[in-house]
Parts: C-alpha cells; structure tokens; sequence
C-alpha cells in the first residue's frame, strides 16, 4: 500500500517551510516517491479503487498512474522517459501543495498545516477545487478507457458533508458531459497513436491538441468552484484569474508540458498565497522571477480585457499550424522568463503572425 508514514509527513513538513513554491526535488515531482507505483497500492472497497483526492498523496498517484499507463503509447512525444504532457499537471500539483494553496483558506481545520494533516487537501480550497477537475476527471476518463485494467472501477473518497464533487464515471458524465466526452477522445487517441501513420511532429501536436482540449474543458467545468474564491484576498483572486487566462494562450500553442518545460514555467510562480497590499512587481518577500511572472500574467489578463477579449482570439488565429504553434511556445517562454522580451514586442508578433494565416 501506499506509504503515509512518519517520513513523508516530515518530509512535507520541510518542504512546506520553504519560502517559495518548490515543484522538483531530485530531479522528481515533490513526494513523488511516497506515491502509488501501480493501481493497486490504491485502496480498494467493493471490488472497486477508492483513492481518497483530499490526500495530496493519492491525487498525485493518480497522475503518476495515468503517465505510466500510457507512457507506451506516446513515443511520439520524445525520446525522454519525461515527456510525457502529464507531467505538467503532476508538477502544478506539488506547487500547490509547497506553495499553501491547498490550506484551508477559511481557518475553520487545520487541513494542510504543519499542526495538522500537512498531506490534506482542503475542500474549501478554490485551488484544490479546480484541481480536482484536472486530477479526478482524467483519472477516471483512462480507467473508463481501460488504462488501469481491464474492468477496473474507480470511487473517489469524499469527506462527510461534501457534496459537490463527482465521484465516479458515470457522476462526472452526467454532470460534466463536455469534459469527460473530451478526456475520453484524448486517451482512445493515445492507444490509437502507435498505429498512425502521422509524422511524430504532426502526431504529437494533435495529441497535445486534444490533451489541451479536455484539460481546458475540466478548467471551464471548475466554475463549480467560483464560492470558494470569496476565502481569499483580492490580489490572490486576481493572480489565479490571471493563471486561468494565461492557460487559454497555453492551450492554443498546444504547449508541451513535460517535466523539463513544466519546470521552466512553474518555478517562477509565486511561493505563497498572495495577501492584502501584495503589488507586482515589487512583493518583497518574493523573488524577481516570481514578481516577474507577476506582472506578465497581470499584464497579459489586463490588455485582454480591456480589447474586450480580443488579445486570446488574436492567439488563437495566430496558432493555426503546426508551425505557427512552435513558433507561439517559444514566445511563451521568452515572454514568461526572460525580462528582457518587452510585452510590445508580443503584441507586434502575434498581430504579425496573425496575419499570416
């Protein structure tokens, strides 16, 4: 069974006093090895796994099983045994958890605290509500799709009194069509994969184009979690509206989000929960490449807006092939970690690329 032991506690609990967010310990997702290796280190009730996703343990299992069940499938995405796209969401997983996102926003529980469970997962919390639309739902999408066995059933855990999550396959179709209909394409296309005839280049962008599909269809279907955000500050709502927007131009370059580009963008972000009077770029107790990212998320929301949403449909016809999406994920990366790649040079390369399609 999967280890809850005495060292994964302490080890969470040092990892929990750093001072920014931390995705990667040697060379790995954060507890990564305190996870499940295989579906049935999962518990088990009524012939059926019965992870419990309010445990930061088995939510990450849950990712390290879906890439191991369909690393196989997906050698198009690389040589590298981390490239699969799921890493992302593993890592994103972690630095919520490094980061407090998943502490119990309203002071109630000690859920995620050192004094507590620091392996809980508040269900008050709006990120570890949205999560869980990025972690369940795939989840039983691939067990559905007979990625964890063949017959294999899933029942997430729930705790008493909450009622607004589905559980099962059949809870999240009914209540959530679009999203698990999209997961459910993604995976029949990874197990059809090795049989096509595509190009790798070409294979691997309409994978990651149907990956980013479903995940941006569970992000929509997080709207079920709006009620949490009124637990937070003002300048931390507004940081996690900025994240949501920034995923709409991610998901249109079909971003690869293996272990190494995952790492590239997700360090930067900032290491605590955002209080009252935090102001990018000059948050003291965050670091220039935190304050950085920032500001460019903060940027990026505000011209969107104020163009009435014209800036993400600019993306979105600017990323119309193969070849105008790798030239936009290499934007993206110029734009989110190098300080020196001015925002109006983006604005006049998109409208150029724009253009051109």
């Amino acid at each position: 069974m999967m280890r809850l032991a005495a060292l994964s506690l302490l080890l969470a609990c040092a990892v929990s006093l750093s001072s920014a967010g931390v995705v990667i310990e040697n060379g790995m997702p954060v507890m990564w090895a305190h996870t499940a290796g295989q579906a049935s280190d999962l518990p088990i009730q009524n012939g059926a796994l019965f992870p419990d996703p309010w445990n930061f343990l088995h939510r990450m299992s849950l990712e390290r099983l879906i890439i191991a069940a369909t690393d196989p499938f997906l050698g198009c995405m690389g040589t590298n045994a981390t490239d699969n796209p799921f890493w992302g969401l593993t890592l994103q997983l972690g630095w919520m958890l490094t980061s407090g996102r998943f502490i119990d926003p309203t002071g109630a529980t000690n859920c995620g605290l050192q004094t507590g469970d620091p392996m809980c997962i508040s269900t008050q919390s709006w990120w570890g509500c949205v999560n869980y639309f990025t972690s369940a739902l795939p989840f039983l999408s691939a067990a559905q799709q007979g990625f964890m066995g063949d017959g294999v059933q899933v029942q997430m855990q729930v705790p008493e009194g909450v009622m607004d999550y589905c559980t099962t396959y059949a809870d999240c179709v009914t209540q959530y069509p679009d999203a698990m209909s999209k997961w459910d394409a993604f995976f029949q296309a990874v197990k059809a994969a090795a049989d096509s005839p595509l190009p790798d280049n070409e294979k691997k962008d309409a994978i990651l184009g149907l990956y980013w599909e479903a995940q941006m269809s569970s992000t929509y279907s997080s709207a079920a979690c709006s009620a949490r955000k009124t637990h937070y500050s003002s300048e931390e709502m507004k940081f996690a509206s900025n994240w949501l927007n920034l995923a709409e131009y991610v998901a249109a370059a079909h971003f690869h989000t293996n272990l190494e580009n995952s790492v590239m963008f997700l360090s930067p972000l900032p290491g605590r929960v955002l209080q009252a009077g935090d102001v990018a770029p000059n948050i003291a107790d965050l670091t220039a490449e935190e304050n950085h990212t920032l500001s460019t998320f903060s940027w990026m929301n505000s011209i969107n807006n104020l163009l009435g949403g014209s800036l993400v449909r600019l993306w979105r016809s600017a990323m119309c092939s193969v070849t105008t999406r790798e030239k936009g994920r290499e934007m993206m990366g110029q734009l989110l970690v190098n300080p020196s790649f001015a925002t109006s040079s983006f604005l006049s390369i998109v409208s150029g690329m724009a253009s051109s399609c």
